[in-house]
């Protein structure tokens, strides 16, 4: 951020503080003290639902008696289960990484300058949202099949055995589901602060 006085890309209109990327891009100090609030608010949020995610899941267990035969069900009896723990876990360490990251940069005031290193995290929050979003499509189908049957394939309605399971199943897809819409917006805002570095204002030359 710099202000100055006597005209060019230098001066703020009024008293209001701006801060600027690029040549002559220029973005109000209020607007981004919001967007990185957002961004750290977004990433915690992705992180804490992605662990509670993959916890549910990862601990959901449930033992049934058929004919003196115990049968016990896990996430592990579900491929797409396995799948969607394995993409929660990674989101939640990605979430984590780039969450501190914000906070370091918020602490020592300095600002995303680095064209590189903004697509660089562009291009990683767009990985991880497809990876959550994929793997959530998926677990969801799974689960509805579960829950609703196959009757053209004969499968049975498991979740009518298992309901304790299914349950808190579905307890880890809904909160996997609230992980990729955080993820999304993650998206979104690492989008803004990328391309706001290619933004011209008054003054710049054409």
């Amino acid at each position: 951020m710099r202000q100055g006085g006597g005209g060019g890309d230098g001066v703020s209109p009024g008293n209001v503080p701006v801060c600027y990327y690029g040549a002559g891009g220029r973005v109000s100090a209020t607007l981004e003290r919001r967007v990185r609030a957002a961004e750290v608010l977004l990433r915690c949020a992705a992180c804490g639902l992605a662990v509670l995610a993959a916890a549910l899941l990862g601990a959901d267990r449930q033992s049934r008696t058929f004919f003196s035969i115990q049968k016990v069900a896990r996430y592990t009896d579900m491929q797409s289960l396995v799948i969607l723990v394995i993409a929660s876990g990674m989101v939640a360490c990605y979430s984590l990484l780039q969450g501190a990251r914000c906070l370091v940069s918020i602490i020592r005031g300095g600002i995303l300058l680095s064209r590189p290193l903004a697509w660089a995290i562009f291009s990683c929050d767009q990985v991880m949202a497809y990876v959550i979003i994929g793997a959530v499509a998926v677990a969801m189908e799974a689960a509805l099949l579960g829950k609703t049957g196959e009757v053209e394939f004969q499968w049975m309605k498991t979740c009518e055995l298992y309901q304790r399971f299914c349950t808190q199943a579905g307890g880890g897809v809904a909160c996997a589901v609230a992980a990729s819409a955080t993820m999304v917006g993650v998206a979104l805002v690492s989008a803004f602060n990328l391309f706001r570095l290619y933004g011209h204002g008054k003054g710049s030359s054409k």
